[in-house]
């Protein structure tokens, strides 16, 4: 789960808490519990206000601000669609899934400052992309998560799950709602 002398560990201990507590109270009380672990689910109306990338990416190429990356970009992440995960969760429960554990998301995994390229180019914005060492813009977290990579075979095989929307189709979706609903930064 991580070093408990780093604060990210205290995330990582709440959100496995949280299963445990689902599984006891399956097993106890007959709870029919499903659970979906997300990641980077991105939406049209998604703000950037708690530091989610694309949108904080869209809403500050809209404003022609820099793109800020953490390190040196490196680091992968995978974006599904909100429409798409919400679909995925509810044929879970339609399915009858309860007592397992799925990750739900995509697989289609991204370099960040390859995201960051995308959305200057397809916001067509003359935003430049600036590099900050991740320590010093999250001090106490540790260098990050340097991939983070859904293994999907549990969804795939209990649903047929398969994410079909690209990335430039979720920056454009994104982008598309971001003039009207993010006119600032969030």
């Amino acid at each position: 789960i991580g070093r408990p002398d780093l604060l990210r560990s205290g995330y990582a201990c709440a959100k496995a808490l949280a299963e445990c507590s689902a599984a006891a109270a399956a097993e106890e009380y007959g709870l029919r519990a499903i659970v979906v672990r997300l990641f980077n689910t991105v939406g049209p109306r998604q703000r950037s206000r708690y530091g989610m990338v694309l949108p904080t990416f869209v809403a500050r190429a809209l404003a022609g601000l820099p793109l800020t990356v953490f390190g040196d970009g490196s680091q992968t992440r995978c974006f599904a669609h909100v429409d798409e995960v919400v679909s995925a969760v509810l044929r879970l429960v339609d399915r009858g899934c309860f007592g397992r554990v799925f990750n739900v998301g995509s697989d289609a995994e991204w370099r960040i400052v390859d995201v960051a390229h995308r959305v200057v180019e397809l916001v067509q914005s003359s935003s430049s992309i600036e590099f900050e060492p991740f320590e010093d813009a999250y001090p106490g977290f540790g260098a990050g998560v340097a991939r983070r990579v859904p293994d999907l075979t549990a969804l795939r095989t209990a649903i047929g799950f398969a994410p079909e929307r690209a990335l430039d189709d979720i920056i454009r979706d994104v982008l598309s709602r971001s003039s009207r609903v993010l006119p600032g930064l969030g």
